[in-house]
């Protein structure tokens, strides 16, 4: 059982992503990713794959007090630098510090900005509230957030990034307890390490988005849940604390609100006798229910409702929608779930070609490739927990991650990265899993994997300038 990410693995992605580069910029040589985004990618994909090797080696050996106080201090480190970085560079680059075609993050910041008012004024979030465009409750929760915290900041927007380098730093640690409870240390160690370095995942540390928040809530809420389901004894307390982290996303994404409690159910349901004794997995079931049928009764059943009448009709219409408007691709309205679903472990694919307004992905490029080549080992590890028989012991962190992906992948949103979100630290885990597995029968199997990749993405830099028509 490896308990470190081997170098035979890691150098080999690196070499490829600089192939990648080289080649599609011979091949779309009127296109070549422009200087900037090549060291941002570079930064981001040589950065994770030389970082995840050295660092998994070298701290392996630490005593759990100090590899948590290092996974701690250094990803917080590494967060604090790129909010302080990137307020710099979007300023520089755009004249706000805010990310390339703002939108929902301008919307956040200002609404924040009136609930302050609001609230300072003593009127209430009443006429925010009602703003919201048929209830809008998935909208609100950040917002509302975000204007209690400028009450105490004064509209700051660096605080606020400080504040999401902190949860990001706490996410590692929590992914490390989670990985630890249910595969073992050496994988616990791996995936926290994943988990700070991964370049998605440290990118909206510098936005003012509510991603940083989402990922935090869901990750924190499938670690006291599965802690639930696993420690000898029911805690009333632990209990209210997970349902209460359930109900609050609800008001950062409806859909990944009902993917919490469907997880949860599922797991409660299904998991495996030595896992779950049948009193305690009654007495939750009955919560569960409870909790269920409070919001079923409420506004926000009515939202649930809506999005999954509307779940085919959005997407159809947003991909119509990306292949007529300005610089949009006009091979969008092909897509469906049906494409999207059997690739959500890998998706998306970097934009390594220069396309009209995508700076943003075009940035991450990097990032989006490392999830691509982690997808190799995700894969495995659910092989490997299928064939040993143990699905059943990981029905809470399966279910959830599955189940949000799913939902994704028939939605409108398949391809933005940023509601990939929620799933990456939990995509994180099986990797390491997978990683910790995998033995010298796998290795030629990488190479395979490669080579796919390699096809994909200069496919997927075609797709995007012959939509567009520039080739």
């Amino acid at each position: 059982m490896l308990n470190y990410f081997p170098k035979y693995f890691t150098s080999k992605a690196i070499l490829l992503y600089i192939a990648l580069l080289l080649v599609c910029s011979s091949v779309f040589y009127n296109y070549i990713l422009p200087p900037v985004w090549w060291i941002f990618g570079i930064v981001e994909a040589v950065g994770f794959f030389y970082f995840s090797n050295r660092l998994t080696l070298n701290w392996k050996n630490y005593t759990e007090k100090k590899f948590l106080k290092k996974l701690f201090i250094t990803a917080l480190t590494i967060r604090l630098v790129w909010v302080v970085f990137s307020y710099w560079f979007y300023t520089f680059m755009t004249g706000k510090p805010f990310e390339f075609s703002v939108g929902d993050a301008m919307f956040y910041h200002e609404s924040g900005s009136w609930i302050k008012d609001l609230l300072t004024s003593g009127q209430g979030i009443q006429p925010f509230l009602k703003t919201l465009k048929g209830g809008g409750y998935s909208d609100a929760g950040y917002a509302i957030y975000l204007g209690v915290q400028y009450i105490f900041t004064g509209n700051s927007i660096i605080i606020a990034r400080i504040l999401k380098a902190l949860y990001g730093a706490y996410t590692c640690i929590l992914i490390y307890r989670l990985t630890t409870r249910n595969f073992g240390e050496e994988t616990g160690r791996i995936a926290s390490i994943f988990t700070m370095l991964m370049p998605n995942l440290i990118l909206y540390t510098g936005l003012h988005l509510k991603e940083v928040e989402m990922v935090l809530i869901s990750v924190w809420y499938i670690e006291r849940a599965d802690f639930l389901l696993r420690s000898t004894k029911l805690s009333l307390k632990t209990l209210i604390f997970v349902l209460l982290l359930a109900g609050s996303m609800f008001f950062f994404r409806t859909v990944l609100g009902v993917t919490a409690l469907f997880a949860l159910f599922t797991a409660l349901i299904f998991s495996s006798n030595h896992l779950l004794n049948m009193g305690k997995r009654t007495i939750l079931i009955i919560w569960v229910l409870v909790t269920v049928a409070y919001f079923v009764g409420g506004s926000i059943s009515t939202e649930v409702e809506s999005v999954w009448k509307a779940r085919n009709i959005n997407q159809d219409t947003s991909m119509e929608w990306r292949s007529e408007r300005t610089n949009g691709n006009k091979f969008s309205k092909y897509a469906s779930g049906v494409i999207f679903a059997p690739m959500i472990f890998v998706i998306p694919f970097p934009t390594v070609v220069n396309t009209p307004g995508q700076e943003n992905q075009q940035l991450i490029n990097g990032g989006n490739y490392v999830k691509n080549i982690l997808a190799f080992f995700i894969f495995f590890a659910l092989f490997m927990i299928i064939k040993e028989k143990k699905w059943r012991d990981y029905l809470l962190l399966g279910s959830f991650t599955m189940g949000y992906l799913l939902v994704i992948a028939m939605s409108a949103f398949a391809q933005s990265e940023r509601f990939h979100q929620p799933a990456l630290p939990f995509l994180l885990i099986f990797a390491a899993v997978g990683i910790s597995k995998v033995t010298n029968n796998e290795k030629k199997y990488f190479k395979w994997w490669l080579a796919v990749i390699f096809v994909a993405i200069v496919a997927w830099s075609w797709f995007k300038l012959a939509g567009r028509g520039m080739v």
